[in-house]
């Protein structure tokens, strides 16, 4: 057991005050050494008579993280010999938080590594808990994907979403902007999908009185709003072509004029897009021009869709059971869960947010079962299954065969090579089906 004087951990603590976040000294076998006061203040006391190791203290393993199946950033940074970054679910007085974990090693004289300082930085922008909030999650694929708003958050990088319908793009583009240096601004949002280009262009650089048939007044724009801010534009594989050139200047120069206006603005804002679409597709087909798509995907985030994190169902069923039900009455049992895991979702969360807007209607008492919840999706299912109605094998024969000698112009003999079979057999079809 490596045990050290209070005293020398007092010292050790006082230094790691030094960073603003959370930290802690580790040694190279997990051992925490020491901590300093904000890891007092977000996580809680340490027993050190214990020989506290930081995979125990952080997630109640008995082994280290990448015994466990989760990524290790200490044994990662002893392999790298560099600073190493993860995104962790830790165990706070609080309930289990994701937490943003950086590793940085200490190099002894002689170049060993035996220690490291590990700093904790709660990421507020998710729940890894039953939650009101906008995101929450804690599967590996959520986990992925909120690591990398995480990281790209703080930047002004261009971020593109890219995922199935429903899956939560505006949820994460928030997220983003909430992670972002401009945070105290607003964040626009433009629905790209069903706008002419003149529309698109009017909404998004703005009008002066008289520009148009209509535009009986002035109008600023999304950009001028987003000023200092975040431009969303979500769906941007429904931008008409002829904008996309408009849109490639405005990013590539800052610069935009409002429709009927001759004067050059400044814009400043911070670009997320969104789409469903395979941009990268339409990019080949020439829908989509090459020199914005790079533009617009600096950074590409892939959204997971609800079959990908199915683990996350029973965390996130309740957390839009307990944001939709106003009286706080309404129970989803464990049947209900396994109900709903076992379900194909083609509308990822907005369609689990339906199932359970409906359960709460047609549930007879405050308690959601799986009946309840199998009555739902039996909903949108045909209460008919037609019979499939199929021709019996002369009417397809007979169907066959006229096509087959209108293609040959009438030739039998070409007719008979082309369905691979005699000109005997052929004539005797043809006399079998009344068509000789």
């Amino acid at each position: 057991m490596h045990l050290i004087a209070s005293d020398v951990q007092s010292d050790l603590g006082a230094i790691l005050n030094g960073f603003d976040v959370p930290a802690i000294l580790v040694s190279a076998d997990y051992e925490i050494l020491a901590t300093n006061r904000h890891y007092l203040e977000s996580f809680g006391e340490i027993d050190y008579q214990q020989a506290p190791r930081c995979y125990r203290v952080s997630h109640g393993y008995d082994v280290p993280c990448d015994q466990a199946g989760e990524s290790c950033p200490l044994h990662a940074a002893r392999q790298s010999g560099s600073k190493e970054r993860v995104l962790h679910i830790h165990q706070t007085p609080r309930g289990r938080e994701h937490v943003d974990v950086e590793m940085l090693p200490i190099k002894a004289a002689d170049g060993s590594l035996k220690y490291f300082v590990e700093l904790l930085k709660p990421v507020p922008l998710a729940s890894a808990e039953i939650s009101t909030a906008d995101m929450v999650g804690s599967s590996p694929a959520f986990n992925t994907m909120l690591e990398h708003i995480t990281r790209v958050g703080p930047t002004d990088a261009s971020v593109l979403l890219l995922g199935e319908s429903g899956s939560g793009k505006e949820m994460a583009a928030l997220a983003i902007h909430k992670a972002s240096l401009r945070n105290t601004k607003a964040m626009v949002t433009l629905e790209c999908s069903g706008l002419t280009e003149t529309l698109f262009e009017s909404e998004l650089f703005g009008h002066i009185k008289g520009a148009f048939t209509g535009a009986s007044y002035n109008s600023p724009g999304l950009i001028q709003a987003a000023d200092g801010g975040t431009l969303f534009l979500d769906e941007i594989g429904d931008v008409p072509l002829e904008m996309q050139v408009k849109l490639l200047r405005l990013i590539e120069s800052g610069t935009y004029r409002q429709v009927g206006s001759s004067e050059l603005k400044r814009a400043d804002f911070r670009l997320v897009c969104a789409t469903h679409k395979n941009i990268f597709e339409m990019v080949r087909s020439g829908q989509f021009r090459q020199d914005l798509y790079y533009r617009i995907n600096v950074f590409p985030i892939v959204m997971p869709s609800l079959q990908d994190r199915k683990s996350d169902i029973p965390l996130l069923a309740n957390s839009i059971l307990q944001k939709t039900d106003k009286s706080g009455r309404f129970v989803l049992t464990d049947s209900a869960i396994r109900a709903l895991q076992k379900h194909h979702y083609v509308g990822n969360i907005r369609e689990l947010r339906n199932i359970i807007a409906r359960a709460m209607v047609l549930s007879n008492t405050h308690v959601i079962d799986g009946s309840v919840i199998r009555s739902c999706l039996a909903i949108d299912q045909p209460s008919i299954q037609q019979e499939v109605q199929l021709p019996d094998l002369k009417t397809n024969e007979t169907l066959y065969l006229s096509r087959l000698l209108q293609a040959c112009d009438g030739d039998k003999e070409k007719a008979a090579l082309r369905a691979g079979i005699s000109i005997r057999s052929l004539y005797r079809k043809l006399a079998e089906t009344d068509m000789q």
